[in-house]
């Protein structure tokens, strides 16, 4: 199990990324180029979700058959909102 230290660092770490990705959005990048904005915010959510379920959920210490099976979760809600998002329109 980790220790305050390493709890301390993520959080630290999780703080410094959802400032970035406020800082993206209040910089104006979302009006410019919107793909680009849009992919960064993605790219830091997916990072900060990783941590916490690595460290806040204890994922990194369980057997890898359960991370696994969390990752074959997310697969499965990105395919699904991928799919709504072509009834939407």
């Amino acid at each position: 199990m980790a220790d305050i230290k390493t709890y301390t660092i993520i959080f630290v770490v999780l703080f410094a990324f959802a400032t970035l990705q406020v800082v993206v959005e209040m910089l104006g990048y979302l009006d410019e180029m919107y793909w680009g904005a849009v992919g960064a915010i993605a790219v830091l959510s997916v990072i900060k979700a990783v941590f916490v379920a690595g460290y806040y959920q204890h994922l990194r210490y369980e057997p890898r058959s359960v991370t696994y099976l969390v990752l074959g979760g997310l697969v499965a809600v990105m395919f699904l909102t991928a799919a709504a998002s072509f009834s939407i329109t």
